[in-house]
């Protein structure tokens, strides 16, 4: 399961809404300075290999080839000083880089 807090589907929705897509699409591609990055993007329409997960009103998907390395992350949206971010925590994540950008799984 991926799950949203609510600052983060606040922030989704909003997104959402602006550009019209059905649902945030949240994938895992190699890269990155520790192997795995996380991608966010608008999908416009849901694919048959995607997984749906729904919170606050908000739309997630994964495809089946992130699924595994995403299952049980939590996606939040916070405010560091003038900075706003999204921050995921991932349970298979054993690393990250300094910047959060990109994550380690145990081999």
């Amino acid at each position: 399961m991926i799950t949203l807090t609510e600052s983060a589907a606040k922030r989704i929705a909003d997104q959402l809404d602006r550009n019209q897509a059905l649902a945030l699409r949240f994938a895992a591609k190699e890269s990155g300075c520790s192997g795995y990055s996380y991608v966010m993007d608008f999908a416009k329409s849901i694919e048959d290999h995607d997984t749906v997960f729904e919170q606050f009103d908000v739309k997630v998907v994964v495809d089946s080839k992130s699924l595994p390395i995403l299952e049980g992350t939590q996606i939040d949206y916070v405010s560091e000083g003038l900075n706003q971010t999204f921050k995921f925590s991932n349970p298979k994540a054993t690393d990250e880089c300094g910047c959060g950008e990109s994550f380690a799984l145990q081999s």
